[in-house]
């Protein structure tokens, strides 16, 4: 894991100057459980560059050593998987313990059902509050048996079926993360696993599954009510092959919020990936009147990147509709701090999802802007946020959520008074250099 020693853990950052140079957003975290995931699946040896080494994936590539994966990082950062082939996962000899990653878990759980192996699941006390019964009740119906003594969440153990089944399943959430692990699951069964989403979400799974040699296809429904419909045929052999991680949009999402809002800079965000079903921060802020324009466009493992250049903007409130959610779940607090510095009202609706991420970050960013002078109020699934010039000055509670504790050092850049956070070691979860990165920019800490 990260060594957060020599950081303090509480902490503000400051603009004194204008932001400005070329900042290298690190490797996107989907991509990168993802990748190790399915190397692990894989025939042969995969290499992998880029690829995030924060904690929440450094416990990913624990776990894929623990169902026999070989995997070691090279001294010039690229990192090499060798794979156990069909039915060469292995049950581990101790719990694979997650710590704080959701994504980690639920993709694995979908391995360990669809391989015929059994894994007991842990976590660190963040990940064991979250909902897991949204993942293992359609695991359930591949004929894995479940063990979470009813309680829907960690720690629970997965025995996966001897002949799992294919199955036929509509989610009740959007979730890739719910689609990834069916999908996962269907690897190891003979037919058609089908995945009906009532909402498009992020494809990454669906991608990179194509690259590794899977037959899958995704198409959309004729309805009225069109359903995005994804078939994997089962049994598929994948075959290794190299992967070159790009830059996370969820953590390009801080410094592209710091341009906009810090006067005078100017700053171009390399390799970011632009999935349509990752994008949806960029297009909510260039509504916004956000001076972001998209250079040097091109494809990547599968996946559209380009590089953003940004310059400080004059902002105005907009609504943003609930239809937009999945494509920036991740992305809301950083879009609330955007909001703060806004002309007028912005107005975000159908998040509810928040409410059960690695905090509460529905009421966290309701108590962090209100405590820094902001009008701000959260429904049971929305936020509204009224602009200004805040005045800041609050320390902020982040309750062990990384992207709570980056959203709110951001906003500290350009208010009044600094901004400071009560912890910051949990951002090596999804960005390990956060500090130093921005302090290439400006930024002082």
């Amino acid at each position: 894991m990260s060594d957060t020693s020599a950081r303090p853990s509480a902490a503000f950052l400051r603009a004194s100057a204008p932001l400005a140079g070329d900042f290298r957003v690190p490797g996107d975290k989907s991509i990168s459980h993802r990748a190790l995931i399915l190397a692990t699946m894989a025939t042969g040896t995969s290499r992998i560059t880029g690829l995030l080494e924060g904690d929440d994936v450094l416990a990913t590539a624990d776990a894929m050593r623990a169902l026999g994966a070989q995997i070691s990082r090279r001294d010039d950062g690229v990192w090499e998987v060798t794979g156990c082939g069909p039915a060469g996962l292995k049950t581990p000899a101790r719990p694979l313990d997650f710590a704080n990653s959701g994504t980690g878990a639920r993709l694995v759980m979908g391995v360990v059902a669809g391989a015929g192996i059994s894994a007991k699941f842990t976590g660190d006390a963040s990940l064991s509050r979250r909902p897991m019964a949204r993942v293992t009740l359609p695991l359930a119906l591949t004929g894995a048996q479940i063990e979470d003594g009813g309680t829907g969440k960690l720690p629970l153990t997965i025995t996966g079926a001897a002949t799992p089944l294919p199955i036929d399943v509509t989610p009740e959430i959007a979730s890739a993360q719910v689609k990834s692990a069916i999908l996962l699951a269907g690897l190891g069964a003979a037919g058609h696993t089908i995945v009906r989403e009532k909402h498009i979400t992020r494809d990454h799974t669906e991608n990179m599954l194509a690259l590794f040699g899977a037959k899958i296809s995704s198409q959309r429904s004729g309805a009225e009510n069109a359903e995005n419909i994804v078939t994997l045929e089962g049994h598929a052999r994948l075959r290794a092959h190299d992967i070159a991680v790009p830059g996370d949009p969820s953590s390009a999402a801080f410094p592209l919020v710091a341009a906009l809002i810090v006067p005078g800079s100017t700053l171009r965000l390399k390799n970011v990936l632009l999935n349509p079903q990752r994008d949806g921060l960029i297009r909510a802020l260039t509504r916004m009147g956000g001076n972001i324009k998209r250079v040097n466009e091109r494809m990547e493992a599968g996946e559209p990147i380009a590089d953003l250049q940004v310059s400080h903007s004059a902002l105005k409130g907009i609504e943003v509709e609930s239809d937009v959610a999945p494509s920036m779940i991740d992305e809301y607090p950083a879009l609330a701090v955007a909001a703060a510095f806004a002309e007028g009202t912005t107005h975000m609706a159908g998040i509810g999802e928040l409410r059960v991420k690695e905090s509460d970050r529905l009421a966290a960013v309701e108590a962090g802007l209100r405590a820094n002078g902001v009008d701000v109020e959260a429904g049971a699934d929305s936020l509204r946020v009224t602009g200004g010039a805040p005045i800041g000055g609050a320390c902020v509670t982040t309750h062990d959520d990384h992207r709570i504790a980056m959203a709110f050092l951001v906003m500290g850049l350009a208010t009044q008074n600094s901004v400071r956070v009560d912890d910051t070691t949990m951002i090596a979860t999804s960005f390990p250099n956060f500090f130093e990165a921005m302090a290439s920019i400006g930024a002082q800490s």
